[in-house]
C-alpha cells in the first residue's frame, strides 16, 4: 500500500489558501486516479480508497488542521503496518520555495513547517518522501496571516501549475518510486526563494 498525505486546514473558510495548496493537490489526484470515488470519515480524515494494478493507494486529507498532522498520518501508518520511508508520501506547502516551484525530497527535515513537524514526531523519524510546493515567502506580512490568507491574483497561475507538478510527482511517485520522481522534478530546477530555515509556517 501508498499512503499519500495532502497538508491543510479543514473547512470552507480555508479553501484556496496558501497552507492548503496540499489539500488541492490530494483533490487533484483523487480526480486523475480514483474519478468518482467519494472521500470517507477515517482516522481523524478524509480518505479515498483506490488500486492502480497491484498497488492500493491510500489518499488522505488530515481534518485536525496544519499542526495536528502527524496524529492523523501516524494511525493510518500504523493501522496499515506501513513503512514510512517506502509507503508514505506528504504534499505541502513551502514558503522557501518560489511561488509554483515544486521540490520532491526522499527525507528531510521540517523546514520549520508545524504540519511536517508533528508528523515526524508521531512517527518518531524524517525518513519519508516529500513534495514541497512553493508559495513565496511572505516578505513584511506576518507568517501566519500570510499562510492562511490565499493567492494573489498574480501568483496564481504559478501555483495552479506547481499544484499540478505535484500531482504528477506524486503518481510517478507511485508508479516509479522516489528517485525517478526526484529526477523528473528536481533536475535543472533552482527553486528557493530563501534558505529553507527560513520556512516557518504556522
Amino acid at each position: 500500500m501508498r499512503l499519500i498525505v495532502g497538508i491543510g486546514n479543514p473547512g470552507t473558510e480555508y479553501d484556496r489558501t496558501r497552507h492548503n495548496v496540499g489539500f488541492e493537490a490530494i483533490d487533484r489526484l483523487s480526480r486523475r486516479i480514483a474519478p468518482g470515488e467519494i472521500a470517507r470519515s477515517r482516522f481523524q480524515a478524509g480518505v479515498i480508497e483506490t488500486r492502480l494494478g497491484d498497488e492500493k493507494v491510500l489518499l488522505l486529507k488530515p481534518l485536525t488542521f496544519v499542526n495536528r498532522s502527524g496524529q492523523t498520518v501516524s494511525e493510518a501508518v500504523r493501522f496499515y503496518k506501513l513503512d514510512p520511508e517506502s509507503d508514505l508520501l506528504v504534499l505541502v506547502d513551502d514558503t522557501a520555495l518560489t511561488c509554483g516551484r515544486v521540490r520532491v525530497r526522499e527525507t528531510g527535515g521540517t523546514g520549520g513547517h508545524n504540519g511536517l513537524r508533528d508528523i515526524s514526531a508521531k512517527l518518531g523519524t524524517d525518513q519519508w518522501a516529500r513534495v514541497r510546493i512553493g508559495i513565496d515567502g511572505p516578505g513584511e506580512i506576518p507568517l501566519s496571516s500570510y499562510v492562511l490568507g490565499r493567492f494573489r491574483p498574480d501568483q496564481q497561475d504559478a501555483v495552479d501549475q506547481g499544484i499540478e507538478q505535484a500531482v504528477e510527482a506524486a503518481n510517478c511517485w507511485i508508479n516509479r518510486g522516489i528517485t525517478a520522481a526526484m529526477n523528473a522534478f528536481n533536475a535543472d530546477r533552482e527553486q528557493s526563494s530563501s534558505p529553507e530555515e527560513t520556512n516557518k509556517n504556522v
